[in-house]
């Protein structure tokens, strides 16, 4: 009976474990070892890295994916030049991540084109980056898909995948008028995620304005905000839009 090739036994059980780093790396790494005198120790840690850093990558690579952010924004890619007002300590600051530790959440409110959105996504991609499950939608989407949800009786199982996430990124709110129904959807969204989850939500209005949101319910408004504000950071950014930069400077 002829005797079993070790290399191939040994190729074989690293595809039945599911070590394709090692079973790829693991030769070079052997003479690698033999040339510089490796202990065994510090070989099989060696294989263990790098397995471990490829498992890492693509563990980050599905988490920014099913994040949906709608392009990869970095706070090194933001323009600190424009806002006429910015707090840049204060949002390098969030840049730790603390207040996902916390389950607090983020305000970032200034007008259309100051990039709101754009630090939305810098703080979320870095969430990613660190572990953390990251969803990005707007308030549209989620009064929309939970409508939807809703009609077809199945308003439970959309609501987990905004409850679900550590992260949750909710955009815009205050473009378009919300009516009751859509707000106390959203508010189910807000009041289930409270001290549970983070939220950061980009907005154009004023607190003080929010009434008009959400057709001009008090009461919702007030609870809405009662939850999104008590373990919360405001942003407020002001000036002109970026995206019209080119048309207010003069020439």
């Amino acid at each position: 009976m002829s005797k079993k090739n070790p290399t191939d036994e040994l190729t074989q059980n690293l595809i039945y474990l599911k070590l394709p780093w090692i079973r790829e790396n693991y030769e070079p790494l052997i003479t690698q070892a033999a040339q510089k005198s490796w202990s065994h120790v510090e070989f099989l840690s060696r294989l263990i890295e790098g397995e471990t850093n490829l498992r890492t990558n693509r563990a980050t690579e599905r988490r920014i994916k099913a994040a949906r952010l709608p392009v990869l924004k970095t706070m090194e890619q933001f323009d600190w030049t424009w806002p006429k007002k910015i707090n840049r300590p204060q949002i390098q600051n969030l840049l730790r991540l603390q207040f996902i530790k916390k389950k607090g959440n983020v305000i970032l409110l200034g007008g259309v084109g100051l990039g709101k959105t754009h630090l939305a996504i810098a703080l979320g991609y870095q969430a990613c980056l660190e572990g953390h499950r990251t969803l990005f939608t707007s308030a549209a989407d989620i009064i929309n898909t939970l409508s939807a949800a809703q009609a077809a009786h199945r308003l439970k199982v959309e609501l987990k995948k905004y409850l679900r996430p550590d992260l949750l990124i909710v955009d815009e709110l205050g473009f378009m008028p919300i009516d009751k129904h859509g707000a106390d959807l959203l508010f189910q969204v807000i009041s289930q995620r409270y001290e549970q989850g983070s939220i950061i939500l980009t907005t154009n209005k004023a607190f003080k304005t929010w009434p008009s949101i959400f057709n001009n319910d008090s009461v919702v408004t007030s609870a809405i905000l009662d939850r999104l504000l008590h373990h919360s950071e405001t942003l407020a950014i002001q000036g002109k839009s970026y995206r019209m930069k080119d048309r207010i400077e003069p020439a």
